[in-house]
């Protein structure tokens, strides 16, 4: 863990620069708007280490994949959002000499993000090497109001000297992934120019052939006033620029202006990428930096109001929330039913910036609570939309009848992980896909989704589960052999119960839906079962004697369920026990010695208590909560929330607070070292159930909002709000009292410790 940056309850603030932590810091101070996204790599050059990243929403090149032995039923392809064309660099010398921090002495650095108003700011002073010292401070921002538009100011003040400087200002589409699989480049250019003081780069993916074109203009201004330029056009492969002198007095302030649209095919005809962009960059430079930088920072104000979480007398705990709610606003705005959430968002490349389960299992809930109802709808959509691509995947694996199994990584539906232990048995992503489901219907209240999309989506599902099992004579019970569970350190485990637990869940949760839909509608009810081939009698048959009859491996001597079979084989060894150099397990130790180990890296048994807690009594899952929790070392980024919610339901309040932190500062803290990669954005999603969920008691019940909230020792109070079916509710919880306020809608029930009221404006209930 590093505590590198300051605490702040609107910012992240770095103080002096370390060029050991600058690829952290990069990903930590990205910016986006859900359509586009930079990381916080320098607008001048910078030839340290670093790890350049502009990112497209949408975009993506499927990779060859690179393995050691290729098995049947392997995906072709990885797919990766691309590391776009460069759109922020301006790269100034200084009478010849760069203005590079890796090679100038840093007197004072201060980069800030003000998460409040979405801006990224630096200011600092340097020394070149020749004595001449410059004050520097930078602001950017990825408009929110207008979202294919960025903008930079960069202001210039020369300390002890008056002189010249040369600025190269324009787009490089010259660019790399770093984590391509064969050291290709991904891009060939399309369309480049420089004249009417737009430099404008078009450039195409190879083999997907998405078009993105990307342009700049500046503006300079010096004594209050804009500098005519005199520029010159500098063209080479995939890059477009404008060079320009001028001179610089001491004591007096030079300030650029650039700015940028970023627009891609996938919103605009590729014919007219070019006279869109330079529509937007006309735009852009009439409005200034000053207007669009408001307009920016009124969406941002708007989205605080809906989803802000104060917490006073933990400014670390009320930073990380921020952050986290910051991050995720910036990844996904719900606008495009074809885009989705990647682990790592518009923050680095790895995971490839795909789908992963990690959406419809953490990220869904958030944004139920603070968006309106359609985005998350349009999370459900979008897999929806990939349904044929599922019944493909499932098809390339043996399966047939229209059985579905959804990705693990996707771009377009079709399955792109290429490691075996993942691609063809981490199957229990197919689970999360149908939750998600019920989750959404549980908290919206909208069945029309059922009958809309939802039912299609589960029979597909449900075939597949029916197919994935097999019949033990032996244990006269139906069981599932060779999957990998949520923890991803046991790979071909037999009946992980996690697994088991959500395939019998899925099975009767699609009979329920499949009366419900008939009952509704027969007449669609009928045209889906023609469309789909259903069996209906036959199949139901299967499935409803599949859940009956499903093996859940058990020690019934400690009272609690077995990750999988033959898991107390292993020497149970509590994490407390690991040596410092041990950790973490990763990084540090071979797979072999992992797979053999007891070590959970995330929840797997906690996993479905936290999902299906309503069917487990307390002392069932504080027996396995207590067994499971000492043996897991929370490598995933997914891990800490739940412990977080399952240790707040059971009492242990300490616990509950270790793992907010845990899970809220997992990047600012950079906990498992891996931060550089990009920051673990699914994964913040937890950190708002945690708050919710976990020291709220927030559960959906009877069509009714049920909070049963504790406080923690450290804080004075925390509050967060509520959209449920058209209404906002705001939660204050203080060390005496439980104040709930209607903020929008006439009525509304709730039930608060167990109490029924009916919230016209305010009700309170003593802490309990």
């Amino acid at each position: 863990m590093k505590e590198y940056f300051k605490h702040d309850p609107w910012k992240v603030i770095e103080e002096g620069f370390d060029p050991h932590m600058n690829k952290v810091a990069e990903s930590i101070f990205s910016i986006g708007n859900g359509r586009m996204g930079q990381r916080a790599n320098f607008e001048e050059q910078y030839s340290g280490e670093t790890l350049p990243g502009s990112y497209v929403a949408g975009v993506y090149y499927p990779d060859k994949t690179r393995v050691g032995w290729w098995k049947n039923g392997y995906p072709e392809y990885f797919a990766k959002v691309l590391n776009a064309p460069n759109w922020i660099n301006l790269h100034i010398a200084i009478e010849g000499q760069p203005l590079d921090l890796a090679k100038c002495k840093v007197e004072s650095f201060r980069r800030e993000l003000d998460m409040k108003t979405g801006i990224l700011t630096r200011l600092y002073i340097a020394s070149l090497p020749d004595g001449k010292r410059l004050e520097v401070n930078a602001s950017r921002f990825c408009s929110m109001a207008d979202d294919e538009i960025g903008a930079i100011k960069f202001s210039l003040t020369p300390l002890n000297f008056s002189g010249s400087i040369t600025v190269v200002s324009g787009i490089d589409a010259d660019v790399v992934n770093m984590d391509s699989n064969y050291d290709e480049k991904f891009w060939n250019e399309v369309y480049k120019d420089a004249s009417r003081d737009q430099a404008v780069v078009t450039a195409e993916t190879k083999k997907t052939l998405f078009h993105v074109c990307c342009g700049s203009t500046v503006s300079v201004v010096q004594k209050g006033k804009e500098v005519s330029l005199k520029q010159s056009s500098v063209t080479k492969e995939k890059f477009a620029a404008f060079q320009f002198e001028l001179p610089i007095n001491e004591g007096e302030s030079t300030v650029i202006y650039k700015y940028a649209a970023i627009l891609s095919s996938e919103n605009h005809k590729k014919e007219e990428l070019v006279a869109q962009c330079r529509t937007q960059l006309d735009y852009a430079r009439q409005r200034g930096y000053e207007k669009l930088r408001d307009a920016h920072v009124k969406i941002w104000t708007d989205k605080w109001n809906e989803c802000d979480i104060t917490i006073e007398g933990d400014v670390g705990a009320q930073q990380g929330i921020r952050f986290n709610i910051f991050q995720l606003s910036q990844t996904y705005t719900g606008k495009d039913q074809r885009l989705n959430i990647g682990p790592k968002g518009f923050t680095g490349e790895k995971y490839g910036g795909s789908t992963y389960w990690d959406t419809e299992a953490y990220c869904l809930p958030f944004y139920l609570g603070t968006a309106d109802q359609k985005v998350a709808r349009n999370l459900l959509v979008y897999r929806h939309k990939h349904l044929q691509r599922a019944i493909e995947n499932a098809g390339k694996l043996g399966f047939t009848n229209g059985a579905a199994l959804y990705p693990m990584v996707t771009m377009n539906g079709e399955e792109c992980h290429n490691e075996w232990e993942i691609t063809f048995e981490e199957i229990h992503r197919n689970g999360a896909i149908a939750y998600a489901i019920f989750d959404y219907i549980r908290y919206t209240g909208d069945n029309d989704y059922l009958v809309e999309y939802g039912l299609e989506v589960l029979i597909g599902i449900s075939r597949f589960w029916a197919q994935r099992v097999n019949w033990s004579d032996d244990k006269s019970r139906y069981v599932m052999l060779g999957v990998t569970g949520p923890n991803e350190y046991e790979n071909n485990v037999n009946n992980n119960w996690y697994t088991n637990l959500i395939a019998k869940w899925t099975l009767s949760y699609t009979l329920e839906s499949i009366e419900y839909v008939r009952g509704k509608d027969e007449s669609v009810f009928n045209r889906l079962i023609q469309s789909l081939k259903f069996e209906v009698q036959e199949e139901t048959k299967k499935w409803k004697d599949i859940g009956d009859k499903m093996y859940f491996p058990e020690d019934k001597h400690r009272g609690i369920f077995l990750q999988q079979d033959g898991f107390l084989d292993k020497v149970i060894k509590p994490v407390s026990q690991l040596g410092k150099g041990d950790r973490p397990l990763n990084q540090k130790w071979s797979w072999d010695r992992i797979l053999r180990s007891c070590y959970i890296k995330q929840a797997d048994v906690l996993q479905g208590l936290y999902f299906f807690e309503d069917q487990f009594d307390q002392d069932s899952i504080k027996r396995n909560f207590d067994f499971y929790e000492p043996i897991t070392v929370h490598e995933s980024s997914l891990s800490p929330c739940v412990h977080s919610i399952l240790a707040a339901s059971l009492g242990y309040q300490d616990k509950a607070y270790e793992m907010y932190v845990r899970t809220a500062r997992l990047d600012l803290d950079d906990y498992n070292n891996d931060t550089e990669d990009g920051c673990h954005i699914t994964s913040m999603a937890g950190t708002w159930l945690s708050i919710t969920k976990g020291f709220g008691g927030l559960r959906i019940v009877d069509d009714q909002i049920h909070l049963h909230p504790f406080i923690p020792g450290q804080w004075q109070s925390y509050s967060f709000k509520l959209e449920f079916r058209g209404q906002v509710i705001k939660v204050n919880v203080s060390q005496a009292s439980v104040d709930v306020t209607l903020e929008e809608g006439k009525e509304l029930g709730i039930v608060i410790y167990g109490q029924p009221f009916v919230l016209t404006d305010k009700v309170s209930s003593p802490i309990r």
